[in-house]
Parts: C-alpha cells; structure tokens; sequence
C-alpha cells in the first residue's frame, strides 16, 4: 500500500491541494522486476477533471519519476474514488483508505531522538528524498480482487515527503 497526499499544487493548471492517490499492489516476487497487480484509489473529494490529471500523472504519461514507479505496474484492476484518510505528524502517519485498508506506522528514532533516515535508496517510491524508516503498528488490507485478507502488525513501513518541481 502506497499514497501520495499533495498538500498545494497543480497539474496542467488544475488545483491539486489537498488530493490523495493511493495504490493498494499486489507485488509477485522481486519487487525491482514489476509485474504489479493494482487497485488504485482516489479521493472521494476529488473531481472528475482532478481525477482524470492525477490519473494522467500516477499511470506515468506526465514523464519524470513517477514514470519510473508507473513501469512497475503490470495490471492496474480498478480505479476507485473514496473516502481516504491521510496525516503524518512527527513521523507518524495514518492512511486509511475506505473500509480496505488502513496503515500505522511508528517512526523508529536514533540515539538522538532523531528520525532514522535512508538516503539515496532505490527502495523509495520518493527517488531523491529522505525516507523515514519506522514500523507498522498496524496493517490492513481487505481486496479479495489482489487475493489480500491481511490484519497484521510490527513489520517495515516507510514515508516521505518530496516536491515535483517543473
């Protein structure tokens, strides 16, 4: 599960602030090899044209990185437009994306209280941005269509912010 939340912004002139995508994968195998299998959600606030633009950018036509990301992707199985709730506060964050998933993460903290970090990894969905490192204090995913009935707890999550620029 994945999610973009653009706090201000626009794509081809088209007011973006405060939309979210989200992606729910299937990922058989290696996950540098692609072949996805994905549910992609957005906003139930948004538009159809901001729908139709944020479409535009997360299949990958835009170009640039999120190009990069959108090869990954074998099949996507449904777009869906719902209630998606996303908050990041000092490292925590919360997606909830209507009743089929849900994810906590508890960022993990260094000797100095400080975030822990990763940079320059290729595992980032946000190529060029610092990625807080934490755990998910919980998980849910409930899509039978990608074979997911998943409640668990304690394993890997990651965020980060970026900015597109251009």
């Amino acid at each position: 599960m994945q999610a973009w939340h653009i706090d201000k912004g626009t794509i081809d002139g088209a007011d973006m602030t405060g939309r979210t995508v989200a992606m729910v994968c299937e990922i058989p195998g290696n996950v540098l090899k692609g072949g996805f299998r994905v549910k992609v959600y957005i906003d139930d606030g948004a538009s159809d044209p901001q729908q139709a633009a944020l479409l535009e950018v997360y299949s990958g036509k835009q170009g640039g990185p999120v190009a990069e990301l959108a090869k990954l992707v074998g099949e996507v199985v449904s777009v869906e437009r719902v209630p998606i709730t996303f908050t990041v506060d000092q490292g925590h964050g919360m997606l909830k994306i209507a009743e089929v998933g849900l994810a906590e993460l508890e960022p993990y903290r260094g000797p100095t209280g400080a975030i822990t970090t990763l940079t320059d990894t290729i595992f980032s969905t946000v190529p060029g941005a610092p990625v807080f490192v934490g755990k998910a204090t919980r998980y849910v995913s409930k899509n039978p269509d990608l074979g997911h009935d998943l409640d668990i707890s304690g394993f890997n999550a990651l965020q980060s912010t970026f900015v597109f620029d251009g």
